[in-house]
Formats: structure tokens, sequence, C-alpha cells
């Protein structure tokens, strides 16, 4: 099967659906993944996250939400969560 194929059988997550994925990976995986994703973020407004089965392109605004929690309380946890809002076409009303 080539790309072009895989590609057009992926689903594509548009706006006006509620879509949520989780995954158990090791270290090496999401250090990939949060570098590629920051590659994206620092290259423009626009980034898109897909795997075998769904793609999800997202155009975002700024500006962007970074929350670090740690609870080093019984078994220690670092929570790190992004949050991008989407980016509006809308532009500002004119003063007449």
């Amino acid at each position: 099967m080539s790309s072009d194929e895989t590609d057009a059988e992926r689903t594509v997550i548009r706006s006006g659906r509620k879509f949520e994925q989780a995954y158990r990976l090791d270290a090496d995986e999401v250090g990939a993944f949060l570098i590629s994703l920051g590659e994206q973020l620092q290259a423009g407004d626009e980034l898109t996250i897909s795997d075998d089965e769904w793609e999800l392109p997202f155009a975002f605004g700024e500006p962007i939400e970074l929350e670090i929690d740690f609870d080093g309380v019984g078994d220690p946890e670092l929570e790190i969560e992004l949050e991008l809002p989407g980016r509006t076409d809308e532009t500002a009303p004119r003063v007449v």
C-alpha cells in the first residue's frame, strides 16, 4: 500500500466533531512526538497530528496556555498540558 493510499483511507477530524484518543508510550516515543509538535508550533499557525487511522489538521491562535502541575505527595506525578485555542478567520469591525 502506498503512502497516498494510506493518507486517503484516514478519517479527517474536522470542526464540529469531538475527538479524543489516549496512548501509553515509552519516553522515547513521547519525546519524538513532542519535538515534532514543537517544530510545527514554531513553523507557523497550523499543525497536523495523525496516526494510521485518522488525521487532525488544526489552525491555532494565541496565546497558548501551558500548565505544569507537580504532585509530589505519595507517588510523584508531573502533568504537562497545552491548550491551543482555535484560530478564527473573523476580522475586527470597522469604526466609521
